[in-house]
C-alpha cells in the first residue's frame, strides 16, 4: 500500500504516533523508533523532503543542528534556512591583568576551566551562573598563588 501523501500530512504535522503507525506499516523490517527517536527521524525527514513546505524544513534544519544531528537540508537552501532560524552563539570574555604574567596565566586557565565546566554542564547561555563561577575560580587561583591576603 502507497502511503505518500500521509506521510508527508504527518511530517507537517509533526505527528509522532501517526508517523510511528504508518512507519510500522511501510518498513516494518526497519528499526522502529520510541517517541524522541521519532521526533528526530521526523525532523530528518522534512529537511530531505521537496514535499515539505520550506519554513518547516527550515525550522527542522534549525531543530537538528541545535540538537547535534546532521541535516538533510541542500546545501544551497542552508542560507536561508539560517536567515530564518539564526544560530545563536554563545561567547565569553575573560580579562586578567597583572605584572607578574605566571599570575596572569594561572588565573585565567581557572577561569576557563570554569567556563568549560559551565559548558559541560549546559549552562553556558546562564550569565549570572557563569559569572560566579569564574569569580570564584579567580579568588581559588589568587588565594592559591598568595595565600590568605586581607582574610
Amino acid at each position: 500500500m502507497y502511503h505518500s501523501r500521509e506521510l508527508v500530512v504527518c511530517l507537517e504535522a509533526m505527528d509522532v504516533a501517526g508517523m510511528r503507525r504508518l512507519w510500522g506499516q511501510v518498513a516494518p523490517q526497519f528499526v522502529q523508533h520510541d517517541d524522541a527517536g521519532m521526533v528526530a527521524a521526523i525532523h530528518l525527514a522534512r529537511t530531505k523532503s521537496e514535499l515539505v513546505r520550506f519554513n518547516l524544513r527550515a525550522w527542522s534544519h534549525a531543530w537538528l543542528i541545535d540538537h547535534g544531528y546532521p541535516s538533510l537540508l541542500p546545501d544551497e537552501l542552508k542560507p536561508r534556512a539560517q536567515r530564518i532560524y539564526p544560530v545563536i552563539a554563545s561567547g565569553v570574555g575573560i580579562a586578567v591583568t597583572s605584572k607578574y604574567p605566571e599570575v596572569k596565566s594561572a588565573v585565567t586557565v581557572a577561569m576557563t576551566n570554569a567556563v568549560l565546566e559551565a559548558e559541560a554542564d549546559g549552562r553556558l547561555t546562564d550569565a549570572p551562573f557563569v559569572r560566579g563561577r569564574m569569580q570564584a575560580a579567580r579568588a581559588y587561583a589568587v588565594k592559591k598563588l598568595f595565600g590568605r591576603l586581607g582574610d
